[in-house]
């Protein structure tokens, strides 16, 4: 939690979040019967974005290790 924010909170189980997003997956995930109309319409927009944003690190990630790979492979041949 960042000092000096205020938690938001679920308001069925009463857990802190650091964000207001992170309660919206929360409820969506943990309360899917509970929940209004609105709150499964906001947990599915945030689903979606939470899940495009993942799939962007999963990508640069890969990008990453392959970079590295053939950076040692060709540091390997050239050294040894």
């Amino acid at each position: 939690m960042p000092p000096g924010e205020d938690p938001a909170i679920c308001p069925h189980c009463g857990r802190q979040f650091p964000r207001e997003r992170a309660v919206t997956l929360h409820v969506g995930l943990d309360h899917t019967e509970a929940a209004s109309d609105e709150a499964v319409e906001a947990f599915q927009a945030a689903y979606r974005d939470e899940r495009t944003e993942l799939r962007r690190f999963q990508l640069l990630a890969l990008a990453v290790l392959v970079v590295l790979y053939f950076g040692f492979l060709f540091a390997f041949a050239i050294v040894g």
